[in-house]
């Protein structure tokens, strides 16, 4: 019996809310029939196909770990000079692998440079667990595109209770009209729902204190 991890994300590129980082655990005999109900790349798929999936992952897989990577946590490490955004995603992968203890494990790379990724991740877990680092890997491995849609159906629930909260915050990511809007509206208020990390957040910090300095 080979126990197969796959890891992948939902939610890097927001400005708004937390980043998902999932891991689904898979016998390799299972693989076939994840594929035959239709298990893919989250971005092959509509929203309900998702959330029926999700349910289907759930139930048939031998064991998921999901993780929510606060804002603070992500402008920290994006602040950092000792770390980024990809190695803290590498940090809570780690994290996902020893908790679910597989005998492969095939990560999602956030970089282009999956072999530097790899070399930060090994040294980290135990040397008989097999490690495939392949980006796009949710494309060509079904305990991959299990993980993505587990975060995707996270990340979708949570801009849900968002908007439930604080109004329509559009999709979150920056190049959304609605999400500009809110910005613009809110970029001081809200404490914990923005990314301050990120440029298109900055960009009205920034003009705020450069007002304050020609005022002065």
């Amino acid at each position: 019996m080979t126990l197969i991890c796959g890891i992948d994300e939902s939610a890097r590129g927001p400005v708004i809310g937390p980043l998902i980082i999932a891991g689904v655990l898979l016998n390799k005999s299972k693989e076939d029939s994840f594929r035959e109900a239709g298990v893919k790349d989250s971005k092959l798929l509509t929203q309900p196909q998702r959330v029926k999936l999700a349910n289907f992952i759930k139930r048939e897989a031998d064991d998921y770990f999901v993780i929510t990577v606060p804002v603070d946590e992500i402008d920290a490490a994006v602040d950092s000079t000792s770390t980024n955004l990809n190695w803290l995603e590498a940090d809570k992968s780690i994290e996902i692998i020893k908790k679910l203890d597989p005998d492969v494990v095939i990560l999602d790379c956030p970089s282009t440079v999956p072999k530097k990724y790899e070399d930060y991740v090994r040294p980290h877990i135990d040397k008989d667990i097999k490690l495939i680092v392949e980006h796009k890997a949710d494309l060509n491995y079904v305990a991959c595109a299990a993980a993505s849609i587990l975060a995707k159906c996270l990340r979708e629930e949570v801009v849900t209770k968002l908007k439930e909260k604080f109004g329509n915050i559009g999709s979150g990511y920056p190049s959304d009209p609605t999400t500009q809007q809110f910005l613009r509206d809110n970029w001081d208020k809200h404490s914990g729902l923005f990314r301050k990390s990120w440029a298109s957040w900055k960009k009205f910090s920034n003009a705020k204190k450069q007002k304050g300095l020609d005022e002065f």
